[in-house]
């Protein structure tokens, strides 16, 4: 006598959303951006917060970045509205947010460690120029995320993973490889760095934090 089929409902709990977005106006974005962030990196010295050299400017781009900056600003709070919900599941609508934004150029050996960006609920990264890491993968630069659940799932037995979307980095990472015009969001308190760049142009990004304006 054959045995019933066990009918599974497995469902995505605590799923962290990542979107990435490629801008429909990166070309404009970029050129501009690439101008302005080039000149302040001459005309400012390094801050030091998770860069593992290359440089990174002071959180303040909104004021130096001319209309490329603001355009991009507000192309981030769009996307950060469409993914926040009240806490019954209902939509947000468009949500008044607090942004804090700045650079980063990374040349060869360059990256970040680890890191999360507390007091915000979402954060993101644009990419302006992929120093060609786009079209060549050897390049490394990639974008990197810790599992939030931590290493524990994986020590266990690392042989073995979750069956199902995203299983096989259970208790590792994920990693996205950059691309001009790339813009990817994530709750602020995900852990992510950058992996050292190795090609010979400039990596640059722009980096944003979105919170509730609380005034």
């Amino acid at each position: 006598m054959s045995q019933p089929q066990l009918q599974l409902d497995v469902q995505p709990l605590f799923a962290t959303p990542v979107a990435v977005v490629i801008h429909p106006d990166a070309i404009r974005l970029n050129a501009a951006l690439k101008t302005a962030i080039l000149n302040q990196e001459q005309a400012a010295p390094s801050t030091q917060h998770s860069n593992l050299g290359g440089w990174q400017s002071t959180w303040d781009m909104e004021s130096w970045g001319g209309q490329a900056t603001q355009d991009l600003i507000q192309s981030a709070k769009a996307i950060a509205s469409k993914l926040t919900a009240r806490r019954d599941g209902q939509p947000m609508g468009q949500v008044d947010w607090a942004v804090n934004i700045w650079a980063n150029v990374n040349r060869s050996g360059h990256g970040n460690e680890f890191h999360t960006h507390p007091g915000a609920m979402w954060s993101c990264v644009y990419y302006v120029d992929d120093g060609g890491v786009g079209r060549n993968p050897a390049l490394g630069g990639e974008f990197e995320m810790q599992d939030p659940r931590g290493v524990a799932p994986a020590m266990y037995a690392p042989e073995i993973s979750f069956a199902g979307p995203g299983g096989t980095s259970m208790g590792a990472s994920e990693v996205l490889r950059p691309q001009a015009g790339m813009l990817v969001m994530f709750p602020s308190w995900l852990s992510h760095g950058v992996r050292p760049y190795h090609g010979n142009a400039a990596r640059i990004s722009v980096a944003l934090n979105l919170g509730l304006n609380r005034r």
